[in-house]
């Protein structure tokens, strides 16, 4: 019996110990999980505390550099048509408003022009908006006044065009603003839509997410959000767009924690400048700074309430609500953004159903997005990395003034566009490529360039990478190399058109033919380089030795290495049309050498002036030699071999030029300067195949379609001190008299003029006598 008790209470002690154990259990692993979510929660807490003020306090926007055109300086005088000035405002993004009540706008009545200036921070200072009134007579600006003070301005200069951006390599665009340069309209109007709490909650509205949710329950679909501003600037600053629990759970948390560590002011400025609210293109349009441009042209401080409504509307969906793609959507939204206004006492419901009235304002084409001008925007690009490295253009924001013009581009473009369709139609072969640059003759500034027959795709830029030869457009190089030896040549040098053959070090025998394949015997000088004659230039060419050419293409900024040989004398020498504009834009400024160039001045964001581009001005030693060879251009033009350029001009106008043509007609070319533009021309095939072309039919005509839409400007040919104009008769190279049969007037470097005397001009000359004696003395 007692063994039977000790065991029964032997077998009862497990008992209650297991009745323990089970007690304990559940503790014990809440106790265990506790511990497992604060070994993990604690850690991944710690870490996103961490990954959000390391990028928070060291956030560095990536800025896109801003390429702008050269402003346009109004002035009375000044030669612009209509058409000239309306495509500068049009590509400046000015619109067209009566009275041009607004900045950013013109009203055109007629030859009457008004223009509402934007204020600009230029590298030389900033200027404010200014009203003004413009007439434009036969081509020119024959008046020009204030409307402030309706006082005469001498010049008024506009804002210049944005034509491109080098953006960073996350495509995203903006321009940055300060809290405190934001209107307050924006600011308030912006969480009285989004998050009316957001001066009252910790970064999550638990409020806003059950009202949302309700709300989205009662409607069986997504119509509210209860995201805070906090929170969709966490999304948009840190984390993708995947909708994800665990991506929200993130979302939350770091809301919670920016706001432990930074003030609601920080917070709200970096939201202005990271919101998502539009795209074009590739390149992503986020802050409300660079979207107040985008959509409307203007700084956001000059938006009015109907504007900013649309910014704000585009918060909840750029896309969906895009103005330009969805404008009658777009107008529900920003009418329902002014109702928000008016609600929470930003306007009042009179002013806010006055605005509702108004159309969406949105600029046609935005001022940003692709380069508008590859080519030229190519050559910008190359230019500044000579100073700057590729990462500061793609990040730095710097404001990069240019020198391109943009009704002289788009005067380019046009001219290569038609005239690349008219050379087809003519027979010519539809693959033909095309470059063009166009340079201002006095400053060496790059106006406009193109770089293929498409102007506006980018990619191959001819104008700066396609090594050619350029055949006889190096031909007036070797007549100045001549004009510049005193006592020995003149335009009425005659030289030998004769066959000639050399022998080269291959064993080979080098003779070079004319292109009409005969040859003319002698002949001046001046109808030598007038006709082009192959032989009577490699004559002349030998005389005076290849070296010394080779030597006057360096002097000329040519950096590319040119062999010494005799083909050199006829152009075998592969130069880019960039290159050949830097030739003859020595000559076309009479002597004096510019490195041409596109940039004219570097700033910070911020306007801080890094650098400036000034004009760098070298005379050339002989400049009345090249008075006379600018003469001689002149000339082929009249009667050369670039003849038929005033009926593609059809007007009559004194311009310089010089065809080229190279072996087998694959290259053609034509260089022209008036008195402040000088233009170079190329056409030809890509791989360098015989093309059918020549200088004349096919470069020379680009050439012509473009001077067509510029102003006239007539070649000046006033000679500089060491060299005169003379009356000669050219036959007999003798000095000759205005009245006598076949004389012409010649210009001649000193020293170099004829002796003789033709026997008209010693006729007169004894007639002259006989009469001076006859009225002193009465007699014979």
């Amino acid at each position: 019996m007692s063994r039977r008790k000790k065991s029964t209470a032997r077998g009862r002690k497990p008992a209650r110990r297991r009745r323990k154990s089970k007690a304990w259990r559940w503790p014990r692993l809440l106790l265990l999980g506790a511990g497992l979510l604060t070994g993990l929660f604690v850690p991944w807490l710690v870490w996103l505390d961490h990954l959000v003020t390391r990028e928070f306090e060291g956030r560095k926007w990536d800025l896109p550099s801003r390429v702008f055109a050269r402003p346009l300086s109004l002035y009375e005088g000044l030669e612009l048509t209509a058409e000239a000035l309306q495509r500068e405002l049009r590509v400046a993004g000015y619109r067209r408003m009566a009275n041009a009540a607004q900045p950013g706008t013109y009203d055109a009545q007629g030859s009457a022009f008004r223009i509402h200036r934007r204020a600009f921070r230029f590298d030389d200072g900033a200027q404010d908006a200014l009203q003004v009134r413009l007439r434009l007579e036969s081509g020119q600006v024959a008046g020009l006044a204030t409307m402030d003070a309706d006082a005469p301005a001498a010049v008024v200069r506009l804002d210049p065009a944005e034509i491109a951006s080098i953006y960073p390599l996350h495509d995203e665009d903006r321009t940055l603003v300060a809290l405190a340069d934001v209107p307050e309209l924006l600011v308030m109007g912006l969480q009285a839509v989004e998050d009316r709490q957001f001066k009252h909650h910790h970064g999550v509205d638990v409020r806003g997410i059950a009202r949302a949710l309700i709300a989205n329950l009662r409607a069986g679909r997504a119509v509210q959000g209860g995201s805070t501003l906090t929170q969709q600037l966490v999304k948009n600053y840190y984390l993708s767009d995947a909708r994800t629990i665990s991506r929200k759970v993130n979302e939350g948390f770091m809301a919670l924690l920016l706001e432990l560590h930074y003030g609601k002011p920080e917070i709200l400025e970096a939201y202005l400048n990271e919101i998502y609210l539009g795209q074009q293109g590739r390149y992503g349009i986020h802050g409300f700074g660079r979207a107040s441009e985008f959509y409307f042209g203007q700084p956001l401080q000059r938006l009015q309430p109907h504007q900013v409504a649309l910014l704000v509307g585009l918060v909840r969906g750029a896309s969906l609500y895009n103005p330009r793609r969805n404008p009658e959507r777009a107008l529900q939204r920003r009418n329902r953004v002014l109702d928000i206004f008016a609600e929470t006492g930003l306007l009042s419901p009179s002013a806010a159903e006055r605005w509702k009235g108004k159309p969406l304002d949105v600029i046609a084409t935005p001022g940003t997005g692709r380069s508008l001008y590859p080519a030229f925007v190519d050559l910008v690009r190359r230019q500044l990395r000579r100073n700057y490295d590729e990462a500061d253009l793609r990040s730095e924001g710097l404001r990069i003034f240019t020198t391109l013009a943009p009704h002289e581009q788009a005067a380019a473009e046009a001219a290569v566009s038609r005239g690349m369709r008219e050379l087809a139609r003519n027979g010519l072969s539809a693959e033909l490529q095309a470059a063009m640059v166009l340079a201002d003759v006095s400053s060496g500034e790059v106006l406009a360039m193109v770089g293929g027959r498409d102007p506006a795709r980018a990619g191959f830029n001819r104008a700066l990478d396609a090594r050619r030869q350029v055949g006889s457009v190096i031909k007036p190089l070797i007549y100045l190399l001549a004009l510049e030896h005193d006592r020995d040549y003149s335009l009425l040098t005659p030289l030998e058109d004769e066959p000639v053959a050399l022998r080269q070090p291959d064993g080979s025998i080098w003779s070079p033919g004319n292109y009409d394949r005969r040859s003319h015997g002698q002949v001046s000088l001046l109808e030598a380089l007038m006709q082009s004659y192959n032989q009577a230039t490699v004559r002349l060419g030998l005389k005076l030795g290849v070296t010394h050419l080779v030597s006057r293409l360096r002097q000329l900024g040519v950096e590319s290495t040119v062999a010494p040989v005799p083909a050199t004398l006829l152009g075998a020498v592969e130069l880019t049309p960039l290159e050949v504009a830097q030739i003859y834009q020595s000559l076309a400024a009479g002597g004096y050498t510019v490195p041409l160039r596109a940039v004219t001045a570097v700033q910070t964001a911020g306007g801080e002036t890094l650098k400036r581009y000034p004009l760098r001005m070298l005379a050339q030693e002989r400049r009345d030699a090249v008075a006379v060879l600018n003469y001689a251009l002149t000339q082929v033009v009249e009667g050369g071999t670039a003849r038929d350029l005033t009926t593609l001009l059809g007007r009559a106008e004194r311009v310089a030029g010089k065809t080229g043509t190279t072996n087998d007609r694959r290259d053609s070319w034509f260089v022209g300067y008036t008195r402040n533009r000088v233009a170079v021309t190329w056409v030809g095939l890509d791989d360098n195949r015989p093309a059918g072309v020549t200088g004349s039919n096919a470069a020379m005509r680009l050439w012509a379609g473009l001077f067509r839409a510029l102003p006239a400007q007539d070649v000046g040919l006033d000679m500089p001190e060491g060299a005169y104009w003379l009356w000669v008769d050219p036959q007999l190279s003798a000095l000759s008299d205005p009245s006598c049969p076949g004389a012409v007037q010649l210009p001649f470097v000193a020293g170099t003029e004829p002796e003789s005397v033709s026997p008209c001009r010693a006729r007169l000359g004894r007639e002259e006598k006989k009469s001076i004696w006859r009225k002193w003395f009465d007699r014979d």
